[in-house]
């Protein structure tokens, strides 16, 4: 698919019965696309932009996109952050609004994941049109309207304002970090678990479910799987691949209006390490890195999971004995304090209740098969996803970036927690698995030797 039939995509009424929608206006990438963005701005009869960025990108690509504007007659203003990396919480986002020029009236953003983030916040505070000028293809939220923020400890999803513009100038993503590029790949290879997911979320709760947004997202892994050997050489056609399914994932989270599409139990992997990052200082890795690593994990516990045979005395026995008061207690010492907000979406959920489970579980038994067939048809085998990964360098077991693999099956236990979502760690507690699942974490620590 290219970049205008997704566009085409847009207002479109559906077979799932939605019309959907993103509210992006353009989407450019390929070699020297950059200089198309003074007409672009000038279309929309924007005059004195508010470049944004950080330490690093203000020299990568923030300078050039100032003097570009300067050669073609725009008034501007550069802001960037002290910081070459910053982190997407209420400092930086403070530091950005007390430097933001109130007589500019758009932003344009450079840069990747953070300054993405910081500035869609930007853009939702001073109600301006957004560009960013993407420095890497290394996450999918370029095309998203929601940002990943840290506050109060805890990474959280904020609704946000999606970009009017997104230019992916392969001269400049092809010179990225070789973490950046390998973090791009690890993002979308997620999309393997989520729509598995989602589609046995669809099938045991009910929950909405399109096959269009779906298929947008089983393209964009194809592509970006398909280039992936290019990638590690820097080639641009892998690149621009790579690119143009990072926006294909998030305008289908903005079709979808949920970032069901593009994230399940391999994304909560990578919150929870950001999480105990933030509140113990434990190393953590770039988001793509960590999802590529969850999705490896996850892949091989779906593949124990087709071996089950549900047993309805064992899961209604494990969800009776389930104490909510122990259970919290461990997430306070295993989150520290972000583990308040995740208890809190539980007094609403309630998904512990036994009338709940019994409900989930009845249709789980009745349609199981359904379950494993989905799972087939949607998730490759641990090792095709490790070949993947390999393909790119990419690590493949929390050791290799700084975790310790023994907090893993506790990691696992409390993905179930992060988010209001049915994802695979749902599905074993439902099962009455949990333990066992954990049990098999334990003695594959090193999930990328098998």
């Amino acid at each position: 698919m290219s970049l205008d039939a997704l566009q085409s995509m847009n207002g479109r009424l559906c077979a799932c019965g939605r019309e959907h929608r993103h509210a992006i206006d353009t989407i450019l990438c390929g070699s020297g696309v950059l200089h198309e963005l003074p007409a672009l701005l000038k279309r929309r009869n924007i005059q004195k932009p508010f470049v944004f960025c950080d330490g690093t990108t203000v020299c990568v690509a923030g300078e050039r996109v100032r003097n570009l504007l300067d050669r073609t007659g725009f008034s501007n203003v550069l802001y960037a952050l002290d910081d070459p990396f910053p982190e997407p919480n209420e400092k930086a986002v403070g530091s950005m609004c007390m430097h933001f020029d109130a007589s500019c009236d758009a932003i344009v953003a450079v840069g990747s994941g953070v300054i993405n983030d910081l500035g869609k916040v930007l853009a939702t505070l001073t109600k301006r049109p957004y560009a960013i000028v993407a420095t890497a293809p290394s996450v999918d939220g370029y095309a998203s309207a929601t940002s990943s923020m840290d506050r109060d400890g805890l990474k959280i999803s904020l609704q946000s304002k999606c970009a009017d513009i997104i230019i992916g100038d392969t001269d400049v993503l092809k010179n990225a970090p070789e973490k950046s590029l390998i973090s791009g790949l690890g993002d979308i290879i997620a999309k393997y678990i989520s729509v598995a997911e989602w589609r046995i979320s669809h099938l045991i709760n009910g929950e909405y479910y399109c096959d269009d947004i779906a298929a947008l997202m089983r393209n964009s892994v194809k592509i970006c799987a398909e280039n992936a050997e290019g990638l590690k050489n820097r080639e641009d056609k892998a690149v621009e691949a790579v690119f143009r399914g990072l926006c294909y994932a998030g305008a289908a989270m903005s079709f979808a209006k949920a970032s069901r599409p593009a994230s399940g139990n391999e994304h909560y992997f990578s919150h929870i390490w950001d999480m105990r990052a933030l509140e113990f200082g434990t190393a953590s890795s770039t988001h793509g890195i960590q999802c590529a690593i969850g999705t490896l994990i996850c892949a091989g516990l779906y593949e124990k999971l087709r071996d089950v045979v549900p047993n309805a005395e064992k899961a209604r026995e494990y969800a009776r004995k389930f104490d909510l008061k122990s259970h919290e207690e461990e997430l306070r010492r295993f989150l520290g304090r972000g583990a308040d907000t995740l208890i809190e979406l539980e007094k609403t959920e309630n998904k512990y209740s036994l009338k709940k489970h019994g409900e989930r579980f009845s249709v789980i038994t009745e349609r199981f098969g359904e379950i494993l067939k989905i799972i087939s048809e949607e998730i490759p085998s641990e090792k095709a996803i490790a070949d993947l990964l390999d393909s790119v360098s990419c690590p493949k077991t929390p050791e290799e970036i700084g975790i310790d693999s023994s907090t893993v099956p506790d990691t696992f236990r409390l993905t179930k927690d992060i988010r209001d979502k049915y994802i695979l760690s749902r599905l074993v507690f439902d099962l009455g698995l949990e333990d066992e699942f954990c049990g098999y974490l334990t003695e594959n620590q090193t999930r990328g030797e098998n």
